[in-house]
């Protein structure tokens, strides 16, 4: 599991749970089934409202990414382009294309595919990038739905609370004191149960699921770029020292901008001059 996530999760329900407990007699009146009930179904009913069911189920997907540890393997992926450059240059196309099957991140195996099959540098180009357009527009949906429920919670939370003071109002001729207080009690969980879930939860993991989407675009932009130093013929330690200090600087800028923006596009890469000793053209072109 993601540590980060876990302690974020856990530290925000103990600041809140001690709290309670602390300024509560009866932690346990701050336990409301109906209001629960109310922010949580309304947030899905209008969920459901807002976007098609197959994006709705996705929510779940996008939880279990969060939460669960998961590495880019960047290394690995720089090693396969450095190797498949070697053994390119050697003339050894047959040990490249076995190497194929044992490429673990398809977007890689896509490129190196289009290498092999001398596809025009143009098009390679070209859908690599609408590969790396495609994937940062469906998993900026995703992340938006959490954005749409963290926007939908207050909101059926302040519902509760006019349901409520609705309740209590009517009752207040021939209701005691105690029905009084359920209502308002009421009223006012409503309203936590609604800021709680969006500020600890929704808005929280949208933002951490488009922080991995900044990473996986660097790191596509990274592996585009190899793939296109090896069709212009550039020489394994060329590219294993470009891909190096790209990745380095993309590291870099995203630690600068920590504030779940966008990142820097491929445009943004270091350009590093040109090696002397690389061949003027490539074998594949």
């Amino acid at each position: 599991m993601n540590l980060s996530t876990l302690i974020g999760m856990l530290s925000g329900m103990a600041i809140v749970f001690s709290a309670i407990f602390f300024t509560s007699e009866d932690a346990w009146s701050f336990v409301n089934i109906p209001g629960l009930a109310v922010v949580l179904g309304g947030t899905f009913a209008a969920t459901l409202l807002a976007y098609p069911l197959r994006e709705v189920v996705n929510v779940f997907k996008v939880l279990w990414i969060v939460l669960r540890n998961e590495r880019l393997y960047a290394q690995d992926d720089q090693k396969e382009l450095v190797n498949v450059a070697r053994q390119l240059v050697q003339g050894n196309l047959i040990k490249v294309e076995d190497q194929l099957e044992q490429v673990k991140n398809p977007f890689l195996r896509t490129g190196l595919e289009l290498l092999i099959n001398n596809t025009p540098h143009q098009d390679m180009s070209e859908l690599l990038e609408w590969r790396i357009v495609k994937m940062k527009i469906r998993e900026k949906a995703e992340a938006q739905i959490y954005r749409t429920m963290a926007m939908f919670a207050p909101a059926f939370g302040m519902l509760g609370t006019l349901v409520g003071l609705v309740n209590m109002l009517q009752g207040m001729g021939e209701s005691n004191m105690a029905q009084i207080g359920s209502d308002m009690a009421f009223a006012l969980l409503t309203t936590l149960y609604g800021v709680a879930l969006a500020n600890l939860f929704f808005k929280p993991i949208a933002i951490k699921f488009e922080r991995r989407t900044e990473r996986r675009v660097q790191l596509m932009n990274m592996i585009r770029e190899g793939v296109m130093l090896i069709a212009k013929g550039r020489n394994p330690s060329y590219i294993r020292e470009y891909l190096s200090t790209f990745f380095a600087h993309v590291e870099d800028e995203l630690n600068i901008s920590g504030n779940g923006k966008n990142g820097h596009s491929g445009a943004d890469k270091p350009k590093p001059k040109d090696d002397k000793d690389s061949p003027k053209k490539s074998p594949f072109a």
